[in-house]
Formats: C-alpha cells, structure tokens, sequence
C-alpha cells in the first residue's frame, strides 16, 4: 500500500470521521455558495487578496474533509484541513484585536476552529503511522 493511502482496518473510526468530514463539508459549501459575503468579511478583517484567498482556502477545506471522511490521500486530505484552521483561525477569529462586545463571539469561534484543528492534527498522525 502507498504512502498516500491506508487500508480499512488502520483507518480511524469510520463515524468519528464521517461526523467530522460532514460538518467541514457543510461549512465549505456555505462558504462557497456566500462567496461574496465572506469575501466582504474577510476583507472587513483585513485579509490581503481576499477575493483570492477565501475561495481558495474554502476549496482546501472542501478537498481535505471529504478526503478524511472517505479516507483517500489521508494525510493530504488533514494536512489541508490542518492548514485551512492555522490560516483561518487567527486572521478571523482575532479575539483579542476586537471590542468587548465581539470578544466573546470570537473566542468561541477561534476555541471551535482550535478543536477541530486538533481533530485534523491527530487524523494526519494516524494516516502517518500507517
């Protein structure tokens, strides 16, 4: 078996992945199908190429978690999430750069993307020990 892919039976748990690939799924295609709204927010948040960059990122996190969830090219597919959560999180959940009123929404929303990065983190080391 290559590199790139694993067998069933050294595969994580089929729900815990399909559970995580679906709700990641889902929020790609959100992004997708309200380009232009995330676009605006993320550049309100002063993300550079926002144009660019928001669909691209969406694309990644859309390719990684259906990766995960059908476990083909495991480790390609959580790195990408991985990397879709550590350039996303801090430029858009910067709780710490906003007003009281907007901290703790975006807390719980840079505590949300730091858990499922977790999630992506410990999904890539199982597909790299196999």
């Amino acid at each position: 078996m290559s590199d790139t892919d694993t067998t069933d039976e050294n595969a994580p748990s089929t729900l815990g992945r399909v559970l995580f690939a679906c709700g990641l799924t889902i929020l790609a295609v959100r992004n997708l199908t309200n380009l232009d709204g995330r676009v605006a927010y993320a550049e309100a948040k002063g993300v550079p190429a926002a144009d660019k960059l928001v669909p691209v990122s969406s694309g990644l996190l859309l390719g990684g978690s259906l990766g995960v969830g059908l476990w083909k090219l495991p480790k390609l597919a959580a790195g990408s999430v991985a990397a879709f959560f550590i350039g996303v999180t801090p430029a858009m959940h910067d709780f710490w750069a906003v007003d009281s009123e907007s901290r703790g929404e975006e807390l719980t929303s840079f505590l949300q993307n730091l858990t499922l990065l977790g999630a992506a983190i410990a999904f890539f080391k199982q597909a790299s020990q196999n």
